[in-house]
């Protein structure tokens, strides 16, 4: 992709628009840079990005610039339905997201992974798998760092790991993984899909340039994702903890079992840090892309001995007075709460925050067999208690501090408190991280 001189707009300056701008005026672009924020919002971005020759818009949007851009790039948080992306495309401008830029400048074998639930963990472990069987790997996309800062880096590696969220695919053009990992679909950011059905349509772009000699990871036991997922042009590659396969990866018994053109790897679960039954999904699928692409048993049942949770997924916390404490911050929909609740039996669970628009419903198994407490804080506790309230016992808390003296108080010896919100944190916290760190540290007060 040739890039010098050509008239480049970047919207947004978070930290994904800056790595673009930085790249793009490297490379010899003329970019012009736009952000709602001013410049005095934007002071630190403007001096990091001082040494470029780049022109900002900032504080507004000007049209022109849309329309007689010869590419545009655009930060994730930007719905497509944007009024100035639609006068863009209107005047036949060509629009792409920064993994799709950055794949342009990728050559070797690029691991995505998607899904509603525990991208996070799936990437992480699969970058470590790589690394532990000694392939030079980078790790990034939506965690941690942008993928385009890889090209722009210059280091040379042989596996690329990236987290893919459905907002980063809405762009793509020629986006292709050599193995592209779907996880689960549930309910989810319904707050910028006018449907579910526009959700599910954006996480599936991931597989839509593969071609036959790419790999398709998909969980077999999502009846959704397994049925989207049947025509697609890659090899299709299951994983199940509830199926045996002749082809693909499952979890039977006390091992996770790996078959492929009738090789057969076999990996005892008993030794694994990881826990939890969303965890043995999101090692299968890790496990999957790394054997896939050359690493060796040995080495990954070496690393699985030793990889542990990541901070604000499941994470326990303390026991106090014979009552668990477990921290799962990151659980912000319905899905993820389901995985955290299948992994006890007597929970309180604290549970609330900002509500993202999809349904509590499919909850309500779960919370009627598991949950024999149910404290609610946030601006949607008042629907959570419409949908969840009459299973179980139920009470609001005015804070999250009071939420956990209230579970406290009621959780009986032997019991789970667990804090598995199903909501953003946006309401009451800057992020998940600090309603984490307030969490954990009210249980430590207790």
């Amino acid at each position: 992709m040739k890039l010098n001189e050509k008239k480049i707009l970047v919207m947004g300056l978070a930290r994904t628009g800056v790595a673009c701008a930085r790249f793009l005026a490297a490379q010899g672009a003329q970019v012009t840079a736009t952000d709602l924020r001013n410049a005095d919002d934007l002071a630190p971005v403007l001096e990091e990005l001082k040494p470029y020759r780049i022109r900002f818009v900032l504080g507004w949007h000007d049209e022109t610039d849309f329309q007689e851009s010869d590419l545009i790039v655009v930060s994730p948080g930007v719905p497509m339905d944007h009024p100035l992306l639609q006068v863009a495309l209107a005047a036949g401008r060509e629009i792409v997201s920064e993994i799709e830029l950055a794949s342009r400048f990728i050559s070797v074998p690029l691991v995505a992974i998607t899904g509603t639930n525990g991208k996070t963990t799936t990437t992480t472990l699969a970058g470590e798998l790589f690394r532990a069987n000694g392939f030079a790997t980078y790790v990034g996309g939506n965690i941690g760092d942008p993928l385009l800062e890889l090209p722009e880096s210059g280091e040379q590696v042989e596996r690329v790991v990236a987290e893919i969220s459905s907002f980063q695919l809405e762009w793509i053009r020629e986006f292709k993984p050599t193995v592209a990992a779907l996880l689960n679909i549930t309910e989810d950011h319904l707050d910028r899909y006018a449907t579910y059905h526009e959700y599910i349509d954006a996480k599936l772009r991931i597989f839509e340039n593969q071609s036959a000699d790419d790999y398709a990871v998909v969980n077999r036991d999502d009846e959704l994702v397994w049925q989207a997922t049947q025509t697609l042009q890659a090899h299709l590659f299951p994983f199940s903890r509830k199926i045996a396969l002749d082809e693909g990866i499952c979890c039977i018994g006390d091992e996770i079992i790996f078959r492929h053109q009738e090789n057969e790897l076999r990996f005892p679960i008993n030794g694994f840090k990881l826990q939890g039954v969303h965890n043995l999904e999101n090692i299968m699928a890790a496990l999957a892309c790394a054997l896939l692409l050359g690493c060796r048993r040995e080495a990954c049942l070496e690393l699985l001995g030793r990889f542990e949770s990541l901070h604000h997924r499941m994470e326990f916390v303390r026991e106090v007075n014979g009552v668990r404490y477990y921290e799962d911050s990151k659980a912000t929909n319905v899905g993820s709460v389901a995985k955290a609740l299948e992994s006890f039996d007597t929970i309180t669970l604290i549970a609330g925050g900002k509500d993202k628009g999809g349904s509590y419903a499919p909850l309500a198994e779960l919370v009627r067999q598991r949950v024999r407490q149910l404290v609610l804080i946030g601006e949607a506790a008042d629907r959570i208690a419409q949908e969840l309230g009459g299973l179980t016992a139920t009470c609001k808390a005015e804070s999250l501090e009071e939420a956990v003296v209230l579970a406290a108080a009621r959780t009986r010896p032997g019991g789970v408190v667990l804090l598995s919100p199903a909501c953003s944190s946006f309401d009451m916290f800057k992020d998940y991280e600090e309603r984490a760190q307030r969490f954990i540290a009210a249980v430590k007060a207790l």
